[in-house]
């Protein structure tokens, strides 16, 4: 009569996850026969697990991203203009006339709102301010409209799995 004494070992082979989201596992079995051979039988399992609403999550934070970043660049050339002028800056001077040149059109909505005070060359002109907090406002505005229209709030797991039994005699 030929027994056979069986082995089982509990080892796991690959455990984690790998940089892309790959899970791998693993199980080897070792069979020994009374005569000395020796069989494995190994399973290994990949599990690949991804989102599939990732990439157009992505691409509306971007677009967030290039608003906030516009409304950013518009914001501090209008704080250089406001501290331009409260700090008496030459106004012919090249670099005072293109900020002054530039912020002109977006400071148009709010000149005479509120008394300009003069001591000296110094000026203080607080429309700038008011421009800096009425557009940083609407960007906000601007961002969440993007987020409401474009905006995915689905989240997914795709999963997809393989196994691999190998068995070595």
């Amino acid at each position: 009569m030929d027994t056979v004494r069986s082995e089982t070992r509990t080892d796991v082979v690959n455990t984690g996850v790998a940089g892309d989201g790959t899970v791998y596992s693993g199980l080897p079995a070792v069979n020994v026969n009374p005569n000395g051979s020796a069989s494995t039988t190994a399973h290994q399992t990949e599990t690949y697990t991804s989102d599939p609403h990732a990439a157009r999550r992505e691409g509306i934070r971007r677009i967030q991203g290039g608003i906030y970043l516009l409304f950013g660049i518009l914001g501090g050339l209008l704080a250089i203009r406001f501290f331009l002028a409260l700090l008496g800056a030459n106004p012919a001077a090249g670099f005072t006339q293109f900020i002054y040149g530039v912020t002109k059109p977006f400071l148009a909505p709010f000149v005479g709102l509120f008394g300009t005070a003069r001591f000296g060359g110094s000026v203080l002109d607080v429309s700038p301010l008011v421009a800096i907090i009425v557009y940083a406002l609407i960007a906000w505005v601007l961002v969440k409209a993007v987020g409401l229209v474009m905006g995915d709030s689905r989240s997914g797991v795709r999963t997809t799995s393989s196994q691999i039994d190998t068995r070595v005699r």
